[in-house]
């Protein structure tokens, strides 16, 4: 009797050509799993490809909620983004497909999973350390680290033998979706001499006039994004009208070179129109409601956790306890923020909270101005004792 193989499902060429090539060689029983994470993929297509293909079963597990509860909003509470730009959405969609597929080879008896990852990735990393880390008794099989082709090569086998894909010669990019972002790589992008063509961009293609702006206010309660425009919404109702807004005015798009965790660099293209407004809208509330001191240490945690999860390394005790900080810190993150949507452009126009620490009669230099002058020059000649003192004793940094 076969045994049962869990395969993470993507309804894509890799893992398409997998299914036939994981039944060849490792005699195999394939149960195909494809995880709703918010793609706009018709995942019905997909899920009747993976039968027609070879494989034994196939589920489609809606996780949407799961994801923006578990993932995509402790991600925006710690404000991610890894080197700066990268708003990790691939990256936060890892552990959770990896956890979905452990208890469902816990629950079907299975002993392996597979994954389509390639060997130059950061995903089979994310994949493998996340299984590993959740059941390390489960084998893992990455035909693609294994079986290596080139993409072409993939199309090839997969019209020699007859297997219906999704991709073409002449549209070859590897693209990844969830309700976070979209992710686009390979053609010409490997250069990152070369232009992106317009024609890769799918959220954010533009529809409206240079002239076009519009304003809009997003509602936070407690770090969460909870109403746009003061209409109460649910949490993948807002992403996706969000992403609509502000993808339409070419709002999301970023184009970087970064470094993979194997250690080779990548040129890399992402689309996340209600990612980047609701990261700034949010960090820009974060500045009105916490202490300077949590803020600036704040920073810190924000760019390990970005490396955690880029790392792959989201099941792991610092990871927790860097979870619990970020919560902490939300408990006054609650009030609204007014943007200014633009041609190609956004920005922050008013922000308000009921536990906002800004204070006007101190901030102003009008003649309500109630800061007291006097107590400055004290402050100064203190703060900067230690230094005079070194002058006094010879020791200038000049």
């Amino acid at each position: 009797m076969s045994e049962k193989l869990i395969l993470a499902y993507s309804g894509g060429l890799d893992t398409t050509v997998a299914i036939k090539w994981l039944k060849e060689n490792y005699d195999v029983d394939v149960t195909a799993v494809l995880i709703d994470l918010g793609q706009p993929d018709n995942l019905q297509d997909a899920y009747m490809r993976a039968l027609d293909t070879g494989a034994s079963k196939a589920f489609i597990i809606d996780a949407k909620d799961q994801f923006i509860k578990d993932y995509i909003f402790p991600s925006l509470k710690a404000n991610a983004r890894y080197e700066k730009k990268y708003i990790l959405a691939t990256a936060i969609a890892r552990p959770l497909i990896a956890k979905i597929l452990v208890d469902f080879a816990e629950k079907e008896n299975a002993s392996m999973i597979a994954h389509g990852c390639t060997a130059k990735g950061n995903d089979q990393v994310r994949f493998d350390v996340g299984i590993r880390s959740l059941n390390p008794d489960i084998k893992i099989i990455a035909p693609m680290r294994i079986w290596k082709l080139s993409r072409e090569e993939e199309i090839e086998y997969a019209l020699k033998n007859n297997i219906r894909i999704n991709v073409t010669k002449k549209s070859i990019y590897s693209i990844d979706e969830n309700l976070w972002g979209r992710s686009i790589e390979c053609g010409n992008l490997e250069d990152p001499w070369s232009e992106p063509l317009e024609e890769i961009y799918k959220w954010s293609k533009i529809t409206k006039n240079e002239k076009d702006e519009e304003d809009i206010e997003i509602g936070f309660e407690k770090g969460e994004p909870v109403s746009l425009n003061g209409e109460m919404m649910s949490s993948p109702d807002l992403i996706l009208k969000l992403n609509s807004i502000a993808g339409s005015y070419g709002i999301g798009r970023t184009d970087m070179v970064e470094n993979r965790l194997i250690g080779i660099k990548s040129r890399e293209i992402y689309e996340a129109p209600a990612a980047e407004i609701l990261l700034e809208s949010h960090r820009q509330l974060e500045s009105l409601v916490l202490d300077r001191e949590l803020l600036h240490y704040k920073y810190l945690i924000e760019d390990k956790f970005s490396e955690m999860v880029y790392y792959g390394l989201w099941f792991t005790p610092l990871m927790k306890c860097l979870m619990k900080f970020v919560e902490e810190s939300q408990e006054y993150v609650t009030g609204a923020v007014r943007l200014k949507i633009q041609y190609k452009n956004f920005s922050v126009t008013g922000r308000k909270s009921e536990y906002s620490i800004y204070d006007y009669s101190l901030a102003t230099y009008d003649k309500n101005d109630l800061f007291d002058p006097k107590f400055s020059e004290s402050f100064i000649k203190i703060w900067g004792y230690p230094y005079e003192i070194l002058a006094k004793k010879g020791r200038k940094n000049e």
